[in-house]
Order: C-alpha cells, then structure tokens, then sequence
C-alpha cells in the first residue's frame, strides 16, 4: 500500500468508519478541510493495524507509531505484528487478540512492546479493534493509544 494511494485512503477510511461504528466516535477531527486519511496519518496518537494473514503483517502505522517504534512505513508494513512485542509476551498478546475477534473491541489494554532497536516501552489505555467493512467482512485488527512510556 503505497502512501496516499488509493488503497491507503481505503484503508484509513475503513479504519476510521470501523472505530465510528464501534465507539459512536471520530477516530480524527478533519473539520480543517484536511482529509481523513492525512489527519489520521499525522495524528498525535498511536494508530496501528495488521490484516488478516495467519501471521498477520502489520497493514497500517501512522507517524507517531512509526517514530515510536523506529520503523519507516516501509519497514512497518512488512513487518509480523507479533514482533512489535517480546517474545515472552507474544502468548499473552495472541489471547488477547483472540478476546478481541469474538467481543468486537477492548478498551483497557496495557503491555510492554519493543521497538526496532530493542528498547521497551509499556502501552497504555489501549483501544482495539476490529476492523469490518459495511458488508461486515472483517479486514484485521486495528489499535489506537495516546499514553506511552519508554522503560
């Protein structure tokens, strides 16, 4: 998926229309006239998603999670989801995927994550969900988080 492409809009749309039909809520605000998928991309915020492989690849990461992971678009988008974790949490991260494809979302996650050069940081207030079109076919899971901290 190419920056700015027409898959990527898709896809940030689709993000965005799937947190709204969740929460009742805007995932970004693009009264500004700015488009949804350059807010979501620049937003101040985590935003993440991987699609629907049996190792799912992660399919979106917007600036912030890129700078706070150390990944280029590039890079991100190639990479299994499951590395943005340690090893001995992956086992845990995977049950909590699962609660997730059955309850629709979680509000309250909290883990440790680890970034490309082997730094740790713990996630906080962590939204997810999954991402279903108007058809309801489900494309993956998706993330949202606004509190970090580097350990």
């Amino acid at each position: 998926m190419e920056l700015f492409s027409e898959d990527f809009i898709e896809h940030s749309n689709l993000l965005c229309s799937s947190y709204r039909k969740v929460t009742g809520q805007n995932l970004v605000n693009n009264e500004l006239g700015v488009n949804i998928e350059e807010a979501l991309y620049e937003a101040p915020f985590v935003v993440v998603s991987h699609g629907v492989q049996l190792d799912p690849i992660f399919s979106y990461a917007n600036l912030t999670a890129q700078s706070l992971w150390g990944y280029s678009w590039g890079n991100f988008i190639t990479l299994p989801s499951r590395l943005s974790a340690e090893p001995s949490t992956q086992q845990e991260r995977e049950v909590l995927l699962k609660k997730v494809l059955l309850c629709g979302y979680i509000d309250d996650y909290e883990g440790v994550r680890i970034t490309n050069s082997g730094h740790k940081f713990r996630i906080k207030n962590v939204f997810i969900w999954n991402i279903m079109d108007q058809n309801r076919q489900y494309h993956g899971q998706a993330a949202m988080f606004k509190s970090w901290q580097h350990l």
